[in-house]
């Protein structure tokens, strides 16, 4: 079972449950030899904090006293782990030494018969060089064994590993086709030698194209993947299990692991570390040690080096800022700047994964920071959602010190005192409408005056769209009191009073919950409640009823049941609906939350931390509440909270 408990786009935190106990991910696998034991299993667990190991189940097939051990009394008892445990099958050996003579069924039910938690599939590994027609028949052979191999699984779970070379179509293909199986963890393998000649470009490509094609229910493990460098990376594009043999293979030739790479001993001239090992240890010291006392220390380094990492990733997961932790951790590398640089491209499919909005600030860290996918949708949903106020006259500003209604105060009062006009600020996210300026991520980001002069080229083709469509007769830039002679005499008639308030509030509607939703307020009585000590709104009372309340860190409105109602009519079906069973349905209308397994229907636009419409079969509202998944995530997920309710009907 696994059940997703945070998120931050496609980095999730999720618990995995197992015969041995549960498990939160992302998780670091470390990989046991139990011929060459450089930490042991128990030492592992009490000094490491170690959840879950991996083992391969080949060799210890393959060594007789192992076997006889495993088979008698278990892998875990094998190994002196009362944890979790994985084993793999044997594929990489098969690949490498071409000796493995096993048959797929036989490794699937001996890994059963030894009581691993996780079992593997024997696939068939797609070395990168592979040409398409190669990886298409691997990926073919992989399949029929997958196929074979499901009914052996007992009451183990078992993984079933995404091959495809470096085809994209073919990772996908692969994907797809192995998740229609009943496989409880997905393994993309293959990916070692991207890994060895730093292709973390590639390796980027066939994560993503894998992660289109599965179930997105299920654990994605990233088989051999056990370098600090790519956990964040990684985490980001949606995988959830690392192993790593390279904490002890590494440690054997003196080369001690950091989140920025690795360096041989001999060349460091500090520790640089505050680890357990290097806190107690000197380079000088550990250079006179004996070569296996020496190869120990460092493997506990590297061990606590690769585990603080997942800490850090999933601290940032926590926090809402992956993006920036992915985005400072590439600059450690080329290649993995590279590869931050080609996700470019998939944007528009990280954007259905993409939350809301963040509990903290959108942190500009280089020009990467602008092909994030929060850019792309605040530029997407103002085209597609904003309605301009019925003005004649636009004036625009540069970017300022936020809110832009405050540091634009002045100007807006001698605008407003002469013309009727509305308010725009050129801002990094495109065009922010003065009604707009607490809207996440407009009021909550942190852009330096000094940017690449791409992304300024990239800032200014918004604007020149905007330049295009908005429809206005009269646009101007403030220029001071110039502007305001050039508008007095350019405009005739008098100004119109008009309730900013109630402007913005119309505006955030609109781009909420889709265009047309501001209509809720046409022809209402509106009173608005403020915050005595910002001045903000706080809540929005439509005809002496509680509708919204807007919520101060990412000027977003929380929906209100009366709220729901008012969208309810002026919102065609599905938009933001979450249909659910009509029984279950009755438990939200308590205000219980509404769980994945329920859902049967959802609008796809709705995107995680949206407010939603939980409705029955019949259409009819029985609650409102905060989704914690999209579309695709609450049809596939059997376990967990999909819509966590905030008012609700009874």
């Amino acid at each position: 079972m696994f059940e997703l408990k945070e998120r931050d786009g496609l980095a999730r935190i999720c618990e995995l449950t197992t015969p041995h106990g549960k498990v939160t991910t992302p998780v670091l696998l470390p990989v046991v030899n139990p011929n060459f034991l450089t930490i042991s299993p128990k030492e592992m667990k009490e000094r490491f904090g170690v959840k879950m190991l991996i083992t391969n189940s080949y060799i210890i097939r393959g060594t007789e006293a192992l076997k006889e051990k495993a088979t008698s009394s278990g892998v875990h008892e094998l190994l002196g782990f009362d944890g979790p445990v994985m084993t793999d099958s044997g594929t990489f050996q098969d690949h490498v030494y071409g000796d493995v003579k096993v048959d797929p069924k036989e490794i699937v039910q001996f890994q059963t018969a030894i009581g691993s938690d996780i079992g593997t599939i024997l696939d068939v590994f797609s070395e990168p060089d592979f040409t398409r027609e190669k990886a298409d028949r691997a990926v073919d052979e992989t399949l029929r064994r997958a196929k074979e191999s499901v009914p052996e699984k007992g009451k183990m779970m078992l993984a079933g590993t995404v091959q495809g070379g470096v085809y994209p179509d073919i990772r996908e293909r692969c994907a797809r086709d192995i998740s229609a199986l009943d496989f409880d963890v997905h393994p993309i393998g293959g990916v070692v030698p991207l890994l060895e000649n730093y292709r973390y470009s590639d390796l980027a490509e066939v994560i993503v194209a894998s992660k289109k094609g599965l179930n997105p229910s299920r654990p994605v493990h990233l088989f051999g993947a056990g370098h600090p460098m790519v956990f964040p990376l990684a985490v980001l594009l949606g995988c959830d299990m690392f192993d790593s043999a390279s904490y002890a293979k590494y440690a054997r030739q003196d080369r001690l692991m950091y989140s920025t790479g690795t360096r041989f001993l001999k060349d460091l001239h500090d520790l640089a570390c505050h680890c357990p090992m290097c806190s107690r240890n000197t380079i000088e010291g550990l250079l006179q040690m004996p070569h296996d006392q020496r190869t120990r220390l460092i493997a506990e380094h590297n061990l606590h080096v690769c585990l603080r990492e997942i800490k850090t990733v999933k601290n940032a997961i926590h926090e809402g800022s992956i993006w920036e932790l992915v985005e400072m951790r590439a600059r450690a590398h080329p290649a993995l700047l590279e590869a931050l640089k080609t996700l470019e491209k998939h944007k528009k499919y990280f954007e259905r994964f993409e939350p809301a909005s963040r509990r903290g600030a959108f942190f500009y860290c280089g020009s990467e920071s602008y092909e994030r996918p929060t850019v792309l949708r605040y530029q997407e949903r103002y085209f597609s959602r904003y309605r301009k106020p019925d003005t004649r006259v636009l004036v625009g500003f540069e970017e300022a010190q936020k809110p832009y209604s405050k540091h634009y105060s002045k100007e807006i009062a001698a605008v407003s005192d002469k013309v009727d006009a509305s308010f725009m600020v050129a801002s990094f996210f495109g065009p922010a409408p003065i009604e707009l300026d607490e809207y996440y991520p407009i009021a909550q980001s942190v852009i330096p005056a000094a940017m690449d002069p791409e992304v300024r080229r990239k800032m200014n083709a918004v604007m020149e769209r905007h330049a295009h469509q908005h429809g206005y007769p009269l646009a101007v830039m403030w220029e001071g009191e110039e502007t305001l002679r050039f508008l007095k005499e350019m405009v005739s008639g008098s100004p119109k009073k008009r309730d900013q308030d109630v402007l913005r509030v119309c505006a955030v509607l609109d781009m909420q919950f889709g265009k047309g939703a501001g209509d809720v307020l046409n022809g209402k009585r509106i009173d608005l409640v403020k915050s005595e000590r910002t001045g903000k709104i706080r809540n929005v009372i439509i005809d002496g009823m509680h509708a919204f309340s807007m919520r101060a860190g990412d000027g977003r409105f929380t929906l209100k049941l009366q709220g729901g109602r008012l969208l309810l009519e002026v919102l065609k079906p599905p938009k933001m609906r979450v249909e659910i069973d009509d029984e279950p349905a009755e438990f939200a209308a308590k205000g219980n939350n509404v769980f994945a397994k329920f859902v049967r229907e959802c609008d796809p636009d709705i995107r995680p931390g949206d407010d939603v419409l939980v409705v029955n079969s019949r259409g009819e509202l029985a609650a409102v509440g905060r989704a914690l998944m999209n579309r695709e995530e609450m049809l596939a997920f059997k376990r967990g909270v999909a819509v966590r309710v905030k008012d609700s009907s009874d």
